[in-house]
């Protein structure tokens, strides 16, 4: 199966990355080598932020 174009920007993802203290491992191994573990929270804390900006705009 081919790879979709991703929703996240690289910028993004490395900032979460960071955060989430993973980003070392993608330096050296590049996002196939993150677990999924890693992944999801990544997802998960994305989804957060989103949701965060939605309701700040609602307010706005």
């Amino acid at each position: 199966m081919g790879r979709r174009k991703g929703i996240m920007s690289n910028q993004l993802k490395e900032e979460l990355a960071k955060e989430l203290g993973f980003y070392d491992v993608v330096q050296q191994e590049g996002w196939g080598g993150i677990k999924a573990k890693d992944a999801g929270n990544m997802v998960k804390r994305a989804i957060e932020i989103a949701q965060q900006q939605l309701a700040n705009n609602r307010h706005s």
